[in-house]
């Protein structure tokens, strides 16, 4: 079984693994090297050192669609499969048609909900109970194809983005598989996504995640969940910001919303528009992510300080 697989983040390494050990890799698509960290020297995308390591050969276009020189390398390798997990690219219809089988693509969310750039972050700033992975097959639109399986994880009470993304990680690769073997035994019958049942997850940016404390106390905790590990939500105390990493909801508050109630070892009591979030770990410029208590030890918060 020959395939070509598309992917560029850390999200989709483990499933070009499985891959690997099932099958004849012949090459991988990703994202060309970007420039990171603070040298902002360029390096390779965690899929593209994974097919290095492997002895894979890599292709980095700008623009797939755009490339004829990857187009008909692509129609070359003539592969029974293509599969795509956070390539990064929407594929035209040319690249649509090459495989023997199918184009395939992984996505982080039980379409037709959450199609898109970020669907594990709006799961949980949506506060949803429910997310899960959906393999389908690939068409022109964006995530619109149809579903060919998909699996459903619970998503707890104080999960965040960064746990949930782990999790379907892990549970992608193996869904994958089954859905190929299915393919190939004619097993599945592909199933039109519901239109009417679909909503968007747009790209997550650094601006979304600064606290709005006139909101509810709910609201507020799901988006600290949905932007944690990145880009982390965000708040001003005095003339500093102040980055929230965990909090917990409490009963009804009294002040005015963004108000600090009460700060001691358990944390930074803030009153949100209907109840209390008690801030649990915290970062400011220059200073490391801390609980409230160890930074308390050398540090003082003020109490009846107004958060903006």
């Amino acid at each position: 079984m020959n395939i070509v697989f598309m992917g560029t983040p850390e999200f989709a390494v483990p499933t070009l693994k499985k891959l690997i050990e099932n099958y004849n890799v012949k090459a991988v698509f990703t994202q060309p090297d970007r420039p990171k960290g603070r040298g902002k020297k360029l390096a390779f995308s965690e899929v593209k050192q994974v097919a290095v390591d492997a002895g894979i050969k890599v292709i980095q276009p700008e623009k797939l669609r755009k490339d004829e020189e990857s187009i008909k390398l692509l129609k070359e390798i003539n592969p029974d499969f293509i599969i795509v997990v956070a390539y990064g690219q929407i594929l035209p219809k040319e690249v649509l048609d090459i495989p023997k089988y199918y184009c395939i693509n992984l996505h982080a969310s039980l379409l037709p909900k959450y199609r898109g750039a970020a669907p594990i972050n709006w799961c949980i700033i949506n506060g949803e109970k429910v997310s899960g992975n959906t393999t389908m097959l690939m068409a022109e639109g964006l995530d619109t194809g149809d579903i060919l399986k998909q699996s459903s994880v619970e998503i707890t009470e104080n999960m965040t983005y960064g746990e949930l993304h782990d999790i379907l990680k892990e549970d992608g690769p193996q869904l994958m598989v089954d859905t190929i073997e299915a393919l190939v035994k004619n097993e599945i019958a592909p199933e039109r996504q519901k239109d009417e049942l679909s909503c968007y997850s747009p790209m997550i940016s650094k601006e979304m995640a600064r606290i709005d404390w006139n909101n509810d106390a709910e609201y507020i905790n799901n988006r600290i969940r949905g932007f944690n590990p990145w880009p982390i939500t965000f708040t001003s105390y005095k003339n500093s910001i102040m980055k929230v990493y965990t909090a917990e909801i409490l009963g009804i508050c009294k002040e005015a919303p963004g108000t600090i109630a009460k700060v001691d070892k358990a944390g930074i009591l803030v009153a949100a528009k209907d109840k209390y979030l008690l801030i649990k770990e915290i970062q400011f410029p220059g200073g490391k992510r801390m609980r409230v208590e160890d930074y308390l030890k050398g540090n003082t918060i003020e109490e009846g300080i107004k958060l903006g």
